[in-house]
């Protein structure tokens, strides 16, 4: 059944709100397991950060600023893959398989650390499959969810980032304890073999659970639901379904069509330092060992922080998915993260400075709430959303890699210069994003004019 036969037998307004429910329950039960990939992908990402707490520097005879490049180089091969990762995932339309392949795929390569030169092919070959993952999940979700809903789902899924650095903590802290010396390997080593291992042992499964586009024939929803599936997003698009979608490029290609769209480099350019500032999270073990406690003690002490920051995150992107309002969120998020640098800047007081992480770690909230303004600013045309979203993440990765050295060892332990760093590309970064709700603003009453004169029947205006 097609969404125009759903649209002229059963938009009965009761009918279609049950089909929804139904929809809906199936669709975040399915979608919930990329929460569970987003965990182990930040836990494989960041683990080398708790590594550094026992001996990885020192087996591997890193000096200098080489532990920060074995960081950074993660963000070059996640760069260089994103745009095409997800032109690819676009053509293919198969998520289910696609996606669940590189997972396992980074899985078995974060297993391979092990000296100075095999860390850095390690680390941008990790980068290089993740690559996949992030862009292509955002991208999946913007398929199914109208925009009034992305919020929330968008919200959903960075728990698993703010999970990871809860638990992952906690998990490291037991390996390391625990696993130093068996079999001859260092504690850190076997970090790296068991996290590989169970980000391995979820891609399998992941195969038969995550869903294709809504297109695709799926045996788990109902004909009612596959084609309701479908009406839902040509709604959100204004009316206009994905063929109709083409008459937008002006016979132009999708990546040209985005290159071209001076918003996309806006957003870019704003992401990358949001990132700047973010990259205190991978550095977060670090932080917590400046207040003066034990390995073991610093790693548990990572964990209070991010638990708040998810009861935060939650509660900012609902309010923000209710009121339909994105900018407002975003700012007052980092300005409380700013407020956190600025604490940590000035005194070395334990309390004063475990608060202020607190408040870094809520501002996870605000990056997430832009994520969705991203999605919700994109072209219509499916195509078009996921070369944007892969570019502006690629493009914003840049700002990891450059936050990668924000943070050496020399300047510790108050880290003055790298909350400085910090709280300047944050504020940058709130006036980028002000600049862009004035512009949005603009063309809603452009389109909203429009309407009135009679000049055009596309209703679809942008979230501010």
């Amino acid at each position: 059944m097609t969404s125009r036969s759903f649209h002229e037998i059963a938009y009965e307004p009761l009918h279609r709100q049950h089909v929804e429910r139904k929809l809906l329950r199936k669709l975040d039960l399915r979608m919930s397991i990329l929460v569970l990939i987003y965990i182990l992908n930040f836990i494989d990402r960041s683990n080398v950060a708790a590594a550094r707490l026992s001996g990885f520097e020192d087996d591997l005879h890193l000096e200098g600023q080489q532990f920060n490049t074995v960081l950074s180089i993660f963000y070059v091969g996640y760069t260089l893959m994103q745009v095409p990762s997800n032109m690819y995932l676009d053509k293919i339309g198969r998520p289910s398989i696609y996606l669940p392949t590189c997972v396992a795929m980074w899985g078995l390569i974060s297993v391979l650390m092990g000296h100075f030169f095999g860390a850095m092919c390690t680390r941008f070959f990790v980068g290089f499959v993740e690559a996949a993952f992030f862009p292509g999940a955002l991208f999946m979700l913007s398929k199914w969810y109208k925009r009034r809903e992305l919020g929330q789902r968008t919200a959903i899924l960075f728990y698993g980032l703010l999970i990871s650095n809860a638990l992952g903590s906690i998990l490291a802290s037991a390996i390391l304890n625990v696993m130093d010396g068996v079999m001859g390997h260092a504690a850190w080593r076997w970090l790296f073999y068991i996290e590989g291992s169970m980000t391995v042992c979820v891609a399998i499964p992941a195969i038969f659970i995550l869903p294709d586009f809504p297109a695709t024939p799926s045996g788990w929803l109902t004909p009612d639901e596959q084609a309701l599936a479908q009406l839902r997003m040509e709604e959100d698009n204004g009316g206009f379904n994905e063929e109709e979608m083409k008459d937008f490029q002006d016979g132009k290609s999708a990546l040209k069509q985005v290159l071209a769209d001076w918003k996309v480099w806006w957003l870019a350019l704003a992401l990358t330092g949001m990132n700047v500032s973010l990259s205190f999270d991978i550095f977060f073990p670090t932080l917590s060992a400046t207040l003066g406690y034990s390995s073991t003690l610093s790693l548990l002490l990572c964990t209070p922080p991010w638990l708040f920051a998810i009861c935060v995150a939650f509660f900012m992107s609902r309010h923000s998915d209710q009121v339909g309002e994105r900018f407002g969120h975003i700012a007052i998020s980092l300005l409380v993260g700013i407020t956190g640098f600025l604490m940590a800047m000035t005194t070395m007081n334990t309390t004063i400075r475990y608060l202020s992480m607190f408040l870094m770690a809520q501002s996870y909230a605000g990056f997430i709430i832009f994520y969705t303004w991203i999605s919700n600013s994109m072209s219509r045309s499916s195509s078009e959303r996921a070369i944007a979203l892969a570019f502006i993440n690629a493009f914003g990765a840049s700002g990891a890699i450059a936050g990668s050295y924000v943070w050496p060892k020399s300047w510790g332990p108050s880290y003055w210069g790298s909350c400085a760093i910090c709280v300047g590309a944050w504020a940058l970064c709130i006036i980028m994003l002000w600049i862009f709700r004035r512009h949005l603003k603009k063309l809603n009453q452009e389109i909203e004019a429009k309407i009135e004169a009679g000049q055009s029947n596309d209703k679809l205006t942008y979230l501010l």
